[in-house]
């Protein structure tokens, strides 16, 4: 058995904790506010600011953990190198949870160093400087905070006078302490997957079928799998996968961001964990989900392949007001829907557009993805969150 320390208990940390604990694994839950998802089912709870180095390492010193396992991008992760020398292993590694908590490291690395296909981009610092950098790309383009999750703070820009909208947005939206923003120009893409991507200690790098998904306000609304695709665009985002994750080192699950154009590929965005996308695996789409990916890999157990079983999709469950204690309605008739399931979350707390939950559909491989993506989405349209 190993010592675990979650850096980040939201609901990915959650079906995480579930995977390890079934592979007999102690689990300490870490966030800044107390009965977050993950520790709910973890052994252990911790509450702290994770933006504090000192109080990461006052954890780190008091619990001895085997593994430190990023979920959030919020974290020192400076701190990991020194964990890392210290002998603890850093998930998946201290130098990718470093550079993929920050779209400047990550980007420069996929396009500079490596040389892989991205969109036009450029940084800013201030509202001068964004307006500068706008009017150099071109209008339309793409506004995101160097640092946050689940699309946070990214708008569109089309007009001159979105600009200091976006720039206030993105700053609303960014985690942690980072005032910088990261400009991209706008690509005719036809659309946009996220290639799961597993990396072994001891075992050749797979690739789970691919995902689509649809955003709303920059946010996960919807995903599917598989993503109908050319064999030859897909190969190509494998490639570049492979490449940039070999670049990054260490083992685990990637959730890897493309723009999928008629006949071109390119690199989007990276994260060193389970990905929201992936939830659509949690309808049993594979032999194995993400979060399984997950914790085999990081422990350094086996797997030999990855195979698709269903065709699957996943639709969020949303709350619309601030409260605590949320209840919900409609779960029954949700579920009656057939090949069908739903997972709540279990957060304490809601606001506008918080995912609260989320809706599964499967069907037999063959089956149109339109159809299961239908019927998640009436599932999750059923389930409705109040606030007591």
């Amino acid at each position: 058995m190993k010592k675990i320390l979650l850096l980040g208990s939201g609901e990915l940390g959650k079906e995480l904790v579930i995977s390890l604990q079934r592979l007999g694994q102690h689990v300490i839950a870490v966030d800044n506010y107390d009965n977050a998802p993950a520790m709910q089912v973890a052994d252990e709870r911790e509450v702290i600011s994770m933006l504090d180095g000192a109080e990461l390492d006052r954890l780190v010193a008091k619990h001895q953990p085997d593994l430190v396992v990023p979920e959030v991008e919020s974290i020192r992760t400076e701190r990991f190198y020194d964990y890392e020398k210290d002998g603890i292993q850093v998930v998946p590694s201290a130098k990718a949870a470093n550079f993929t908590m920050n779209r400047r490291a990550i980007r420069d690395l996929a396009a500079a160093e490596l040389g892989l296909k991205t969109a036009k981009y450029a940084y800013a610092t201030s509202l001068e400087e964004l307006e500068a950098v706008v009017a150099d790309i071109g209008i339309p383009c793409v506004v995101k905070p160097l640092m946050s999750s689940s699309g946070k703070g990214q708008s569109y820009v089309k007009t001159p006078e979105d600009v200091a909208k976006a720039w206030q947005y993105a700053l609303d939206g960014s985690r942690g302490d980072l005032v910088e923003v990261i400009i991209e120009e706008f690509i005719d893409f036809q659309f946009e997957i996220t290639l799961l991507t597993v990396t072994q200690h001891n075992g050749k790098t797979l690739f789970c079928p691919p995902i689509g998904h649809r955003q709303e306000r920059g946010d996960y609304q919807e995903s599917w799998q598989p993503m109908p695709m050319k064999p030859e665009l897909l190969a190509e985002a494998q490639r570049m996968a492979d490449e940039v994750t070999k670049a990054l080192g260490g083992a685990g699950i990637w959730g890897v961001e493309f723009f999928i154009g008629e006949n071109e590929v390119w690199f989007s965005e990276l994260s060193p964990r389970p990905h929201d996308t992936g939830m659509v695996t949690l309808a049993n789409t594979q032999n194995l989900n993400q979060f399984e990916l997950h914790a085999r890999t990081i422990l350094g157990l086996p797997i030999t392949d990855i195979t698709q079983l269903k065709v699957g999709a996943s639709a969020v469950i949303l709350a619309h007001e601030d409260g605590k204690n949320p209840k919900f309605s409609g779960v029954e008739s949700a579920l009656a829907e057939p090949k069908t399931d739903i997972r709540m979350f279990g957060k304490p707390t809601t606001r506008p557009y918080r995912r609260m939950g989320v809706a599964v559909a499967f069907d037999e491989l063959g089956t149109d993805t339109q159809v299961v993506r239908d019927r998640a989405g009436e599932a999750a349209a059923k389930v409705q969150v109040r606030p007591s």
